[in-house]
């Protein structure tokens, strides 16, 4: 049997080959089309049970194959899976545009929310309804037959886009190396770092092996090159080859800019099309934010906030570079790089410091505490098939009953998209055998071990893997048994990043910290002398952190709100940061052509939701500031059952504004968020 059409257990990573892609998928597509025309005839009754459950069925099993497929391209991406993976891309594309032009089974849904059973359905069934009609519309049911194939054709060439800038980014990111043949050019590196160098030029990779370090633009290689490296010339060198990565700076094969102009074009065209003015507003209509222009209100205020600490963050240090470092102008290659000097100069403590506190195992052990206290589960490790000797597997119990599991895939590879994400591999949902747990998947890029020694994370790590933690918690502690609403499905863009940034949080308590510490060869845990250093350094440059932020958010909202005719991509930028901005960087750096969240990533005129749900978060984390100071406890149980309750086990069933005030009692305030970034 084909290990893809096995929907009876897990993926199975140990069988699977690039060559089950295309029969399974196109079995798939046509058992799925075969009933939506049995489905969509006269003699078949607009039910829940005879047409909703049965379309539902046959899509997850679509969508759970294809959902491999995609993850192996994301996390092993050879040559042999990108090609099964872009050879279906199409086909896949074109089946989910037809379903949602297919007018006969837009009818039947709306047949469905007019008759009688739409008041007996449950509130969840009742919002996937209002849910479905709502994407109908989006994906073009209403427009006239004759613009219909156009805009299939556009979603299926904008797919195809999406996976180009990917691997153009992978390709670019992998091709560039930087190798240092004497002790000088290492000077200022952290020990592991330098060991990992060590390590790549002796395995060679996708570059010849040579003597020497190699130093590549993954971030566990480029963020401490940037950061500590004594050489400026070398950190000019990496910042410049990562400043340009996939555009016509390099292979021209490999140039985003071109797919960023065709990206836009198809948007605007889709928006125009479905009768907005723009794709930002086509974007908005199933998020919180209701327009652009409240948007873009909301983080021009965020900016004039930031603006005044910004400054002086700027300005501080400048006036460090240009006294202590002999540094007259500082360039962009040198901003990490002062501002580590100046923070160990002020705080007395380096993250290469905090970082040997935080081994893998112990880092691990803390965050199962934290889930395991606040939300009354248990976390043990588990079996099953993987992609990669180095990804492991847990499961998740609530007294004593399975609830979740999840893969956990840390380290950065050459054949792994960079960043890190939460992925769901299986969804909760109610079926014939009973409930089926769901199963996510979470992805970092994290140094490895090195040297026998376990892997160490910098507490910026840390946050990461307690960020993703948090997605997958709003997919692992659903409570909601329908497949669409049930964990992040339905959740509203803007409010999803809520689970996430909110759990961000712990990883600054003390008593968490305690936990989750051990210094990787003595054992001792973090210091609180040092504990306080970094608390001090919370906030440090969080004026300059946030206007940052703001830059990328506005840029992404305007450029898919309409650039005015004459004007590229880059002008915009350029218009951006001169608003907003306090440093800017070289004419040359071509940020947008890495910018995979907006290309590659579903996050187009929604990148604003990171600062959007930000709010919520920091609001939320409130609530558990609040049970502190009476319990004495941050990991309060009490307030984490209601959070629970409130926010992770509804998923999307209800509006996400809806679930925050059922939580907190009250509207969202701005309040919380700019006093955790000092700026209050």
């Amino acid at each position: 049997m084909n290990p893809l059409l096995d929907f009876s257990q897990l993926p199975r990573f140990d069988v699977v080959t690039p060559d089950h892609v295309a029969p399974a998928i196109r079995e798939l597509l046509e058992q799925n089309r075969a009933l939506v025309e049995t489905l969509t005839r006269p003699d078949t009754a607009a039910t829940w049970n005879g047409f909703v459950q049965p379309l539902t069925d046959a899509g997850e099993r679509l969508s759970r194959a294809w959902g491999i497929v995609g993850h192996l391209h994301a996390v092993n991406d050879v040559p042999a899976w990108r090609e099964a993976y872009n050879a279906m891309l199409p086909e896949v594309s074109r089946f989910y545009a037809e379903l949602g032009q297919n007018l006969a089974l837009f009818a039947k849904f709306k047949a469905l929310a007019a008759s009688p059973e739409y008041a007996t359905l449950s509130p969840a069934r009742r919002r996937i309804l209002d849910n479905d009609l709502r994407d109908f519309r989006l994906s073009g049911a209403e427009l006239p037959e004759d613009k219909k194939p156009r805009f299939q054709e556009i979603q299926e060439e904008l797919a195809a886009l999406g996976a180009k800038f990917s691997e153009n980014l992978l390709d670019a990111t992998n091709a560039h190396a930087e190798w240092v043949e004497n002790a000088a050019g290492v000077a200022g590196l952290p020990d592991d770092v330098v060991a990992a160098a060590r390590a790549a030029a002796e395995q060679g990779g996708s570059v010849a092996k040579r003597a020497g370090w190699k130093f590549t633009l993954h971030a566990p290689s480029y963020i401490p090159v940037m950061q500590y490296a004594e050489d400026r010339e070398l950190r000019a060198r990496m910042y410049r080859a990562y400043a340009t990565r996939a555009s016509e700076h390099g292979k021209a094969d490999w140039d985003n800019g071109p797919l960023i102009d065709r990206i836009l074009a198809l948007r605007a065209e889709e928006a125009a099309l479905l009768g907005y003015g723009s794709y930002a507003e086509v974007s908005l209509v199933p998020k919180m934010a209701s327009t652009p222009g409240e948007v873009a209100a909301f983080m021009r205020d965020l900016a004039s906030k930031a603006r005044p600490h910004a400054e002086g963050d700027v300005a501080e240090l400048r006036e460090f570079a240009a006294k202590e470092l002999g540094l007259a102008t500082l360039e962009s290659w040198d901003l990490a790089w002062a501002s580590e000097k100046l923070k160990q100069a002020r705080y007395a403590f380096s993250d290469d410091e905090v970082k040997q506190y935080f081994p893998e195992p112990r880092v691990l052990d803390g965050l199962f505490h934290v889930v395991a206290t606040l939300f009354g589960v248990t976390l043990e490790p588990d079996t099953a098939p993987v992609w990669h000797p180095d990804v492991r597997f847990f499961r998740i119990l609530k007294d004593g009953r399975l609830i979740g599991q999840f893969y956990l895939d840390l380290f950065a590879r050459e054949t792994k998209r960079g960043g890190a994400w939460m992925d769901d591999a299986i969804s909760r949902r109610t079926c014939e055998g009973g409930v089926q747990t769901p199963v996510a998947y979470l992805n970092c890029n994290f140094p490895g071990p090195v040297e026998g020694k376990a892997a160490t994370f910098s507490h910026d790590d840390v946050i990461t893997l307690f960020h993703e933690t948090g997605h997958g918690l709003h997919h692992l502690l659903t409570r909601v048994d329908e497949l669409s609403v049930s964990g992040i499905h339905g959740v509203e863009w803007d409010a999803v990043e809520l689970p996430s940034q909110f759990m961000e949080n712990f990883c600054w308590d003390w008593a968490v910290l305690q936990k989750m510490t051990g210094h990787v060869d003595s054992g001792k845990p973090l210091p609180r002398a040092l504990y306080d250093k970094m608390i001090a350094a919370r906030n440090f440059q969080s004026g300059m952190q946030t206007l940052r932020q703001v830059e990328f958010s506005l840029f992404d909202l305007l450029l898919h709100n309409g650039l005015p005719p004459g004007q590229g991509f880059m002008d915009l930028l350029e218009s951006v940061r001169r608003e907003v901005a306090v440093v800017l960087p070289p004419a040359w750096q071509r940020f947008p052509h890495s910018f995979s969240h907006i290309f590659a990533g579903g996050y187009a005129a929604g990148y604003y939701s990171y600062k959007w749900a930000e709010v919520l978060s920091a609001d939320a984390f409130e609530a558990f500031e609040e049970a502190e100071k009476e319990s004495g406890v941050v990991l309060d149980v009490a307030t984490g059952s209601r959070f629970l309750d409130e926010v992770l086990a509804v998923g999307g069933s209800r509006p996400a504004l809806e679930s925050f005030k059922a939580f907190r009692g009250r509207e969202p305030r701005v309040d919380a968020l700019l006093r955790h970034n000092g700026m209050a």
